[in-house]
Protein backbone atom coordinates (compact mmCIF):
# COMPACT_ATOMS: atom_id res chain seq x y z
CA UNK A 1 0.00 0.00 0.00
CA UNK A 2 2.95 2.10 0.95
CA UNK A 3 4.79 1.67 -2.77
CA UNK A 4 1.25 2.02 -4.32
CA UNK A 5 0.62 5.74 -2.59
CA UNK A 6 4.18 6.54 -3.01
CA UNK A 7 3.98 5.34 -7.14
CA UNK A 8 0.63 7.98 -7.47
CA UNK A 9 2.92 10.88 -5.92
CA UNK A 10 5.81 10.24 -8.65
CA UNK A 11 3.06 9.69 -11.24
CA UNK A 12 0.04 11.20 -11.30
CA UNK A 13 -3.04 9.54 -13.19
CA UNK A 14 -4.68 11.40 -15.90
CA UNK A 15 -8.07 11.67 -18.30
CA UNK A 16 -7.43 13.61 -21.47
CA UNK A 17 -10.51 15.83 -22.73
CA UNK A 18 -11.33 16.91 -26.30
CA UNK A 19 -13.57 18.43 -28.65
CA UNK A 20 -14.80 17.18 -32.44
CA UNK A 21 -16.17 20.31 -33.58
CA UNK A 22 -17.00 21.93 -37.32
CA UNK A 23 -13.14 22.32 -37.95
CA UNK A 24 -12.11 19.01 -35.94
CA UNK A 25 -13.39 15.38 -37.16
CA UNK A 26 -13.72 12.59 -34.92
CA UNK A 27 -10.11 11.28 -36.38
CA UNK A 28 -8.47 14.19 -35.86
CA UNK A 29 -9.86 14.71 -32.33
CA UNK A 30 -8.18 11.49 -31.61
CA UNK A 31 -4.93 12.39 -33.37
CA UNK A 32 -4.94 15.81 -31.17
CA UNK A 33 -5.43 13.36 -27.96
CA UNK A 34 -2.99 11.33 -28.84
CA UNK A 35 -0.35 13.96 -28.93
CA UNK A 36 -2.20 15.05 -25.73
CA UNK A 37 -1.33 12.12 -23.77
CA UNK A 38 2.13 12.55 -25.00
CA UNK A 39 2.55 15.34 -23.70
CA UNK A 40 1.13 14.26 -20.51
CA UNK A 41 3.87 10.96 -20.57
CA UNK A 42 6.67 13.19 -21.08
CA UNK A 43 5.87 15.72 -18.00
CA UNK A 44 5.41 12.59 -15.73
CA UNK A 45 2.23 11.76 -15.63
CA UNK A 46 -0.20 8.24 -16.94
CA UNK A 47 -3.02 8.61 -18.99
CA UNK A 48 -5.99 6.79 -18.32
CA UNK A 49 -8.63 7.61 -20.55
CA UNK A 50 -9.69 10.29 -22.78
CA UNK A 51 -13.41 12.16 -23.15
CA UNK A 52 -14.48 13.49 -26.51
CA UNK A 53 -17.76 15.60 -27.31
CA UNK A 54 -19.11 16.32 -30.18
CA UNK A 55 -20.28 20.56 -30.35
CA UNK A 56 -19.70 22.89 -32.58
CA UNK A 57 -18.22 25.40 -30.40
CA UNK A 58 -16.80 25.56 -27.05
CA UNK A 59 -19.36 25.44 -24.29
CA UNK A 60 -17.94 29.65 -23.01
CA UNK A 61 -18.71 28.51 -19.03
CA UNK A 62 -17.05 24.97 -18.74
CA UNK A 63 -15.63 24.34 -22.41
CA UNK A 64 -17.98 20.49 -22.20
CA UNK A 65 -21.45 20.28 -21.73
CA UNK A 66 -23.02 19.97 -18.63
CA UNK A 67 -23.94 16.21 -19.30
CA UNK A 68 -20.42 15.38 -19.99
CA UNK A 69 -18.99 17.32 -17.12
CA UNK A 70 -20.84 15.17 -14.91
CA UNK A 71 -19.61 12.00 -17.21
CA UNK A 72 -16.12 13.04 -16.13
CA UNK A 73 -17.02 13.81 -12.67
CA UNK A 74 -18.11 10.38 -11.81
CA UNK A 75 -14.82 8.71 -13.60
CA UNK A 76 -12.78 10.81 -11.90
CA UNK A 77 -14.71 9.24 -8.35
CA UNK A 78 -14.45 6.30 -9.51
CA UNK A 79 -11.11 5.60 -11.05
CA UNK A 80 -8.87 8.02 -8.14
CA UNK A 81 -8.09 10.60 -11.14
CA UNK A 82 -5.84 12.85 -10.00
CA UNK A 83 -5.48 15.41 -13.11
CA UNK A 84 -7.94 16.49 -16.07
CA UNK A 85 -6.31 17.76 -19.12
CA UNK A 86 -7.98 19.62 -21.65
CA UNK A 87 -6.62 20.32 -25.14
CA UNK A 88 -6.89 23.32 -25.81
CA UNK A 89 -6.35 26.37 -23.80
CA UNK A 90 -9.05 27.42 -20.90
CA UNK A 91 -10.26 31.11 -20.25
CA UNK A 92 -9.83 32.23 -16.93
CA UNK A 93 -13.45 32.16 -16.36
CA UNK A 94 -13.56 27.92 -17.88
CA UNK A 95 -10.71 27.05 -15.89
CA UNK A 96 -12.49 28.02 -12.73
CA UNK A 97 -15.83 26.56 -13.34
CA UNK A 98 -14.06 23.65 -14.20
CA UNK A 99 -12.42 23.54 -11.15
CA UNK A 100 -15.37 24.17 -8.61
CA UNK A 101 -17.19 21.43 -10.68
CA UNK A 102 -14.79 18.78 -10.99
CA UNK A 103 -13.25 19.74 -7.51
CA UNK A 104 -9.80 17.75 -9.08
CA UNK A 105 -6.45 19.59 -10.36
CA UNK A 106 -7.25 20.90 -14.01
CA UNK A 107 -4.77 21.83 -16.76
CA UNK A 108 -5.06 22.93 -20.33
CA UNK A 109 -2.75 22.03 -23.22
CA UNK A 110 -1.11 25.46 -22.86
CA UNK A 111 -0.53 24.83 -18.66
CA UNK A 112 0.87 21.27 -19.37
CA UNK A 113 3.07 22.72 -22.30
CA UNK A 114 4.33 25.19 -20.14
CA UNK A 115 5.06 22.71 -17.09
CA UNK A 116 7.36 20.61 -19.19
CA UNK A 117 9.18 23.71 -21.10
CA UNK A 118 10.04 24.56 -16.81
CA UNK A 119 11.44 20.79 -16.62
CA UNK A 120 13.26 20.86 -19.33
CA UNK A 121 14.89 24.06 -19.15
CA UNK A 122 18.84 23.50 -18.29
CA UNK A 123 20.36 27.11 -19.14
CA UNK A 124 19.72 30.73 -17.32
CA UNK A 125 18.58 31.92 -20.49
CA UNK A 126 15.85 29.10 -20.89
CA UNK A 127 14.76 29.50 -17.33
CA UNK A 128 14.35 33.04 -17.69
CA UNK A 129 12.30 32.42 -21.16
CA UNK A 130 9.58 30.20 -20.04
CA UNK A 131 9.47 31.66 -15.84
CA UNK A 132 8.17 34.77 -18.19
CA UNK A 133 5.85 32.85 -20.20
CA UNK A 134 4.44 31.19 -17.04
CA UNK A 135 3.66 34.19 -14.80
CA UNK A 136 2.07 35.89 -18.36
CA UNK A 137 -0.18 32.45 -18.09
CA UNK A 138 -0.86 32.85 -14.94
CA UNK A 139 -1.76 36.63 -14.41
CA UNK A 140 -5.49 36.59 -15.58
CA UNK A 141 -6.03 33.28 -13.93
CA UNK A 142 -5.51 34.56 -10.01
CA UNK A 143 -9.24 34.83 -9.52
CA UNK A 144 -10.12 32.28 -7.52
CA UNK A 145 -6.83 30.95 -5.95
CA UNK A 146 -4.14 31.81 -3.39
CA UNK A 147 -0.95 31.17 -5.45
CA UNK A 148 1.11 31.80 -2.20
CA UNK A 149 4.23 33.12 -4.22
CA UNK A 150 7.74 33.44 -2.86
CA UNK A 151 8.15 37.68 -2.19
CA UNK A 152 10.52 39.43 -3.56
CA UNK A 153 12.71 41.92 -1.45
CA UNK A 154 10.11 44.56 -1.03
CA UNK A 155 7.17 42.72 -1.89
CA UNK A 156 5.25 42.85 1.71
CA UNK A 157 5.75 47.03 1.34
CA UNK A 158 3.57 46.46 -2.24
CA UNK A 159 0.31 46.02 -0.05
CA UNK A 160 -1.89 48.85 0.61
CA UNK A 161 -4.51 49.45 3.28
CA UNK A 162 -7.60 46.81 2.33
CA UNK A 163 -5.98 45.19 -0.13
CA UNK A 164 -6.37 41.79 -0.89
CA UNK A 165 -4.35 38.71 -1.28
CA UNK A 166 -5.29 38.11 -4.45
CA UNK A 167 -4.59 42.08 -5.65
CA UNK A 168 -1.22 41.94 -3.86
CA UNK A 169 -0.44 38.64 -6.14
CA UNK A 170 -1.04 40.42 -8.99
CA UNK A 171 1.06 43.17 -8.20
CA UNK A 172 3.76 40.61 -7.56
CA UNK A 173 3.54 38.92 -10.92
CA UNK A 174 3.30 42.08 -12.64
CA UNK A 175 6.45 42.93 -11.20
CA UNK A 176 8.02 39.88 -11.46
CA UNK A 177 6.81 39.71 -15.45
CA UNK A 178 8.86 43.42 -15.48
CA UNK A 179 11.56 42.07 -14.33
CA UNK A 180 11.99 39.18 -16.50
CA UNK A 181 11.15 41.02 -19.63
CA UNK A 182 14.36 43.60 -18.51
CA UNK A 183 16.69 40.47 -17.79
CA UNK A 184 15.36 39.04 -21.26
CA UNK A 185 16.26 42.15 -23.13
CA UNK A 186 19.73 42.22 -21.55
CA UNK A 187 20.12 38.21 -22.56
CA UNK A 188 18.67 38.93 -26.01
CA UNK A 189 21.36 41.92 -26.36
CA UNK A 190 24.48 39.31 -25.50
CA UNK A 191 22.66 36.31 -28.35
CA UNK A 192 22.52 38.99 -30.96
CA UNK A 193 26.45 40.08 -29.97
CA UNK A 194 27.35 36.43 -29.75
CA UNK A 195 25.24 35.80 -32.80
CA UNK A 196 27.20 38.80 -35.04
CA UNK A 197 30.45 37.85 -33.33
CA UNK A 198 30.61 34.55 -35.62
CA UNK A 199 31.27 36.39 -38.50
CA UNK A 200 29.63 36.18 -41.60
CA UNK A 201 29.78 32.32 -41.74
CA UNK A 202 26.89 30.72 -43.38
CA UNK A 203 24.46 29.51 -41.02
CA UNK A 204 22.23 26.81 -40.96
CA UNK A 205 19.32 25.87 -38.24
CA UNK A 206 17.58 22.38 -38.15
CA UNK A 207 14.17 23.22 -37.44
CA UNK A 208 10.79 20.78 -37.47
CA UNK A 209 7.79 19.64 -35.52
CA UNK A 210 9.35 18.13 -31.85
CA UNK A 211 10.58 14.46 -31.55
CA UNK A 212 11.53 14.36 -35.14
CA UNK A 213 15.04 13.74 -34.62
CA UNK A 214 16.55 17.35 -34.94
CA UNK A 215 18.76 16.71 -32.01
CA UNK A 216 20.00 13.12 -33.29
CA UNK A 217 20.86 14.61 -36.91
CA UNK A 218 22.93 17.59 -35.13
CA UNK A 219 24.86 14.80 -33.71
CA UNK A 220 25.73 13.40 -36.47
CA UNK A 221 26.63 16.30 -38.68
CA UNK A 222 28.60 17.91 -35.71
CA UNK A 223 29.96 14.68 -34.15
CA UNK A 224 28.64 15.89 -30.86
CA UNK A 225 26.39 15.00 -28.06
CA UNK A 226 23.69 16.74 -27.33
CA UNK A 227 20.80 15.21 -25.70
CA UNK A 228 18.61 13.37 -27.36
CA UNK A 229 15.50 11.60 -26.53
CA UNK A 230 12.37 9.99 -27.46
CA UNK A 231 10.10 12.56 -25.89
CA UNK A 232 8.25 16.07 -27.03
CA UNK A 233 10.88 18.97 -26.58
CA UNK A 234 13.62 17.11 -25.26
CA UNK A 235 15.79 20.44 -26.32
CA UNK A 236 15.05 23.69 -25.69
CA UNK A 237 18.25 25.43 -25.69
CA UNK A 238 19.89 26.07 -29.04
CA UNK A 239 23.09 24.65 -29.62
CA UNK A 240 25.87 25.98 -32.30
CA UNK A 241 28.44 23.43 -33.92
CA UNK A 242 30.62 24.28 -36.74
CA UNK A 243 31.00 21.91 -38.87
CA UNK A 244 33.20 21.30 -42.25
CA UNK A 245 32.04 19.38 -45.58
CA UNK A 246 34.77 19.19 -47.69
CA UNK A 247 35.80 22.52 -47.72
CA UNK A 248 33.23 24.65 -47.23
CA UNK A 249 32.85 25.52 -42.92
CA UNK A 250 29.36 26.57 -41.76
CA UNK A 251 27.90 26.64 -38.12
CA UNK A 252 24.55 24.50 -37.59
CA UNK A 253 21.99 25.30 -34.82
CA UNK A 254 19.59 22.99 -33.13
CA UNK A 255 16.23 24.64 -32.15
CA UNK A 256 13.42 24.02 -30.03
CA UNK A 257 10.89 22.20 -32.02
CA UNK A 258 7.35 23.15 -33.04
CA UNK A 259 3.77 21.82 -32.33
CA UNK A 260 0.39 22.49 -32.78
CA UNK A 261 -1.63 25.34 -30.70
CA UNK A 262 2.26 26.40 -29.43
CA UNK A 263 1.40 29.19 -26.97
CA UNK A 264 1.94 32.25 -28.09
CA UNK A 265 3.69 33.72 -24.92
CA UNK A 266 6.32 31.06 -25.07
CA UNK A 267 7.22 32.41 -29.37
CA UNK A 268 7.37 35.84 -27.68
CA UNK A 269 9.43 34.67 -24.71
CA UNK A 270 11.74 32.14 -27.17
CA UNK A 271 12.10 35.38 -29.04
CA UNK A 272 16.17 35.72 -29.53
CA UNK A 273 16.14 31.76 -30.19
CA UNK A 274 14.14 32.04 -32.49
CA UNK A 275 16.07 34.41 -33.88
CA UNK A 276 18.36 32.05 -34.84
CA UNK A 277 16.22 30.92 -37.06
CA UNK A 278 15.37 33.83 -38.99
CA UNK A 279 18.90 34.69 -38.87
CA UNK A 280 20.17 31.30 -40.79
CA UNK A 281 21.01 31.18 -44.38
CA UNK A 282 19.48 27.97 -44.89
CA UNK A 283 17.08 25.66 -43.11
CA UNK A 284 16.91 21.59 -42.82
CA UNK A 285 13.37 21.01 -42.22
CA UNK A 286 13.30 17.30 -40.77
CA UNK A 287 10.12 15.34 -40.71
CA UNK A 288 9.05 12.41 -38.79
CA UNK A 289 8.14 10.39 -42.45
CA UNK A 290 7.43 7.66 -39.98
CA UNK A 291 4.66 9.94 -38.27
CA UNK A 292 0.96 9.10 -39.85
CA UNK A 293 0.01 12.87 -39.93
CA UNK A 294 3.08 14.15 -40.72
CA UNK A 295 1.65 15.99 -43.90
CA UNK A 296 0.05 18.02 -40.92
CA UNK A 297 2.74 18.71 -38.77
CA UNK A 298 4.95 19.92 -41.63
CA UNK A 299 2.05 22.58 -42.36
CA UNK A 300 2.37 23.51 -38.82
CA UNK A 301 6.02 24.29 -39.10
CA UNK A 302 5.72 25.89 -42.40
CA UNK A 303 3.16 28.26 -40.64
CA UNK A 304 5.22 28.60 -37.61
CA UNK A 305 8.12 29.89 -40.17
CA UNK A 306 5.91 32.24 -41.78
CA UNK A 307 4.66 33.78 -38.40
CA UNK A 308 8.16 34.02 -36.99
CA UNK A 309 9.45 35.68 -40.38
CA UNK A 310 11.50 33.05 -41.84
CA UNK A 311 8.88 31.50 -44.06
CA UNK A 312 10.91 33.09 -47.08
CA UNK A 313 14.48 30.80 -45.89
CA UNK A 314 15.72 28.63 -48.63
CA UNK A 315 14.50 24.87 -47.15
CA UNK A 316 16.13 21.43 -47.73
CA UNK A 317 13.45 19.03 -46.86
CA UNK A 318 14.70 16.29 -44.52
CA UNK A 319 12.72 12.98 -44.13
CA UNK A 320 13.67 11.12 -41.49
CA UNK A 321 13.53 8.01 -39.94
CA UNK A 322 13.38 5.58 -42.60
CA UNK A 323 14.27 3.15 -39.98
CA UNK A 324 10.72 3.04 -38.63
CA UNK A 325 8.58 4.01 -41.61
CA UNK A 326 7.00 0.92 -42.48
CA UNK A 327 3.90 0.73 -44.59
CA UNK A 328 1.96 2.68 -46.67
CA UNK A 329 -1.11 3.73 -45.25
CA UNK A 330 -3.71 0.86 -45.83
CA UNK A 331 -6.67 1.67 -47.70
CA UNK A 332 -10.18 1.42 -45.38
CA UNK A 333 -11.71 -0.72 -47.95
CA UNK A 334 -8.86 -3.09 -48.92
CA UNK A 335 -6.95 -3.13 -45.22
CA UNK A 336 -4.36 -6.20 -46.38
CA UNK A 337 -3.24 -3.65 -48.37
CA UNK A 338 0.24 -2.19 -47.32
CA UNK A 339 2.64 -2.71 -50.01
CA UNK A 340 5.62 -0.65 -48.34
CA UNK A 341 7.08 2.34 -50.66
CA UNK A 342 10.82 1.88 -51.32
CA UNK A 343 13.20 4.46 -51.53
CA UNK A 344 13.11 4.25 -54.82
CA UNK A 345 9.43 5.17 -55.42
CA UNK A 346 9.66 7.65 -52.54
CA UNK A 347 11.99 9.85 -54.63
CA UNK A 348 8.69 10.16 -56.95
CA UNK A 349 6.39 11.11 -54.71
CA UNK A 350 4.71 14.61 -54.26
CA UNK A 351 7.28 15.06 -51.31
CA UNK A 352 9.75 14.85 -53.70
CA UNK A 353 7.96 17.33 -56.25
CA UNK A 354 7.85 20.20 -54.05
CA UNK A 355 10.02 23.16 -55.02
CA UNK A 356 12.70 22.55 -52.11
CA UNK A 357 15.14 20.13 -52.60
CA UNK A 358 14.70 17.22 -50.66
CA UNK A 359 16.09 14.00 -49.24
CA UNK A 360 14.90 10.27 -47.21
CA UNK A 361 17.48 9.37 -44.52
CA UNK A 362 17.72 7.44 -41.23
CA UNK A 363 19.82 9.48 -38.74
CA UNK A 364 19.35 6.50 -36.71
CA UNK A 365 20.52 3.79 -38.92
CA UNK A 366 22.94 6.91 -40.85
CA UNK A 367 21.32 5.57 -43.90
CA UNK A 368 21.75 8.09 -47.12
CA UNK A 369 23.66 10.09 -44.78
CA UNK A 370 26.16 10.72 -47.19
CA UNK A 371 23.84 11.59 -49.68
CA UNK A 372 22.41 14.66 -46.99
CA UNK A 373 26.02 15.84 -46.79
CA UNK A 374 26.52 16.45 -50.36
CA UNK A 375 22.71 18.02 -51.07
CA UNK A 376 23.88 19.98 -48.09
CA UNK A 377 26.99 21.28 -49.65
CA UNK A 378 25.86 21.84 -52.66
CA UNK A 379 23.47 24.26 -51.25
CA UNK A 380 26.17 25.79 -48.97
CA UNK A 381 28.11 26.06 -52.03
CA UNK A 382 25.63 28.06 -53.80
CA UNK A 383 24.99 30.98 -50.79
CA UNK A 384 29.14 30.98 -50.87
CA UNK A 385 29.66 31.62 -54.13
CA UNK A 386 27.15 34.74 -53.74
CA UNK A 387 28.65 35.71 -50.35
CA UNK A 388 32.54 35.14 -51.23
CA UNK A 389 32.45 35.46 -55.48
CA UNK A 390 36.35 35.76 -55.13
CA UNK A 391 36.45 32.24 -53.36
CA UNK A 392 35.07 30.67 -56.26
CA UNK A 393 38.35 28.42 -57.37
CA UNK A 394 37.60 26.52 -54.58
CA UNK A 395 34.94 24.43 -56.08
Amino acid sequence: MIEKNTFQKIAERAILVGLITRETDKDKANEYLDELSFLVDTAGGIPINRFIQALDTPNPKTFVGTGKLDEIKAYIEAAEIDLVVFDDELSPSQLRNVERELECKVLDRTNLILDIFAKRAQTAHAKVQVELAQYQYLLPRLTGMWTHLERQKGGIGLRGPGETEIETDRRIIRDKIALLKKRLIDIDKQMATQRKNRGSMIRVALVGYTNVGKSTLMNLLSKSEIFAENKLFATLDTTVRKVVIENLPFLLSDTVGFIRKLPHSLVESFKSTLDEVRESDILLHVVDISHPEFEDQIQTVTQTLTEIGAGDKPIIMVFNKLDAYSYNKPDEKNPEDETPFSLAELKHTWMAKENHPCIFISAKTKENFDELKQLLYEEIKVVHAIRYPYNNFLY
